[in-house]
């Protein structure tokens, strides 16, 4: 059972929105919420606390999936587990009836690990698997699998949400890698998330023993990747998550300063909203 650090108020606030075009919240970690006021999508919720030690989670839990009453896809960039977490989306399913999609692997993780369809009321064609080229309408939004390099996930994507207000660009964990720069040419990014975070010693997940880990772009790759996405606005994330990883995204504008792309650097914390 998931507790909300904030009660119920941000989900409300996503129910009730009522935007021109399409409005989205940063959720934390790598969790996006966006709503045009008629459809409701999420991309990577997270609401767990992590593995103590090893992953410590230093930010608010915003909200308690049970709370969520408007959603209408949830949508995973990869397997792991603040990506795929039953505790954080089973219960948002449940409530909604809204469809969880990923690649195999992620859809694997929660049928077969995690067991949403017996751990909560889930039916298994709530369980939608996506590859790499496929698209997927959603109301007004149209949703492309596209590419992610992340070394460190078996079968990570991407995805753009098109939608007559704009499009949305969310990397997952992608670090720079030359496939960036087709899914660039393909599309007109408007607004462009990428995770962002330091290289620290956390305990090995097996041995306990302390071992460099460095999970998301520093202050360079995240530049890159976004030049080569061709980002209008650039929105890091889990810069604020992982106790060891955490990093300043401000000084991301001094790397950025020189380059077209991206082309204005956009800072949220937890809960806040932005337009697309």
């Amino acid at each position: 059972m998931v507790h909300s650090d904030w009660d119920d108020w941000l989900v409300r606030e996503i129910d009730t929105a009522d935007p021109d075009g399409v409005a989205i919240w940063y959720l934390g970690c790598n969790g996006f919420a966006l709503t045009d006021g008629a459809t409701t999508l999420f991309i990577d919720p997270y609401l767990g606390t992590g593995d103590p030690p090893r992953t410590v989670r230093m930010i608010p839990v915003p909200f308690a999936p049970s709370d969520v009453r408007a959603a209408d896809a949830i949508l995973a960039t990869h397997e792991h587990t603040d990506h795929v977490h039953g505790p954080s989306q089973a219960p948002i399913l449940e409530a909604t009836d809204a469809t969880f999609y990923g690649p195999a692997d992620s859809i694997a993780v929660a049928r077969e690990e995690e067991a949403w369809t017996d751990e909560w009321d889930v039916a298994a064609d709530q369980l939608a698997e996506l590859a790499v080229e496929d698209t997927v309408e959603l109301g007004e939004f149209t949703v492309t699998v596209e590419t992610a390099h992340d070394p460190d996930a078996t079968q990570p994507v991407s995805y753009v949400v098109d939608h007559p207000a704009g499009t949305f660009f969310h990397g997952g964990d992608t670090k720079p890698d030359a496939s960036l720069e087709a899914v660039g040419e393909r599309h007109d990014i408007d607004l462009g998330a990428l995770a962002f975070g330091s290289t620290g010693l956390l305990p090995d997940k097996h041995t306990g023993e302390l071992a460099e880990k460095r999970w998301y772009c520093d202050e360079n790759e995240i530049v890159e990747a976004a030049g080569q996405l061709r980002i209008d606005r650039l929105v890091p994330t889990h810069w604020d998550m992982w106790k060891g990883l955490t990093a300043d995204p401000t000084a991301l504008s001094h790397h950025a300063r020189s380059y077209d792309d991206p082309a204005d650097l956009e800072i949220v914390e937890i809960g806040d909203r932005i337009e697309l």
